[in-house]
């Protein structure tokens, strides 16, 4: 329990810390809200049109697998570490085992992904209009729309 005691201490400070900052900022802000405040900011672009558009899920794809290969860094680098720091033993060697059994998997899944076609960018087939299988007319969602600006 006693080794417990400065990492509650830690914790409690930040917690602390992080309370007293945004007590400061609360206070000392100031708060003039007006309606160019209120939209949303697109790169200092004026938004324009419906929000409801479809997406390509290729950006999704691509994110996840770009997630899913940082992943496999996070991994990788304190194996190299741990394993090439010292004289190799056998532990060392299991370790280098395991590491190649997960690349290969993840390769597995690199070539799926690129077999699939995902990493192909060439021109799709999306077309917004045809693609809406909405039970709601679209009428409906560009009067809201219109209400929302107002």
């Amino acid at each position: 329990m006693e080794l417990l005691v400065p990492v509650l201490i830690f914790a409690g400070g930040a917690t602390g810390f992080i309370a007293l900052a945004f007590g400061i900022w609360r206070l000392l802000r100031t708060d003039r809200p007006y309606k160019s405040k209120q939209i949303a900011y697109e790169c200092g672009e004026e938004p324009l049109g419906s929000a409801h558009g479809l997406f390509n899920s290729r950006f999704y794809v691509i994110a996840l697998v770009f997630l899913l290969f940082e992943a496999e860094l996070m991994f990788l680098f304190p194996w190299a570490v741990a394993v090439f720091s010292s004289p190799p033993t056998a532990a060392a060697w299991w370790f280098t085992a395991e590491i190649f059994l997960f690349v290969f998997l993840l390769a597995i899944g690199l070539a799926y992904v690129w077999r699939k076609g995902h990493f192909n960018w060439g021109k799709s087939k999306f077309s917004p209009i045809s693609a809406t299988n909405s039970p709601v007319h679209r009428s409906i969602y560009e009067s809201f729309n219109k209400r929302q600006q107002n």
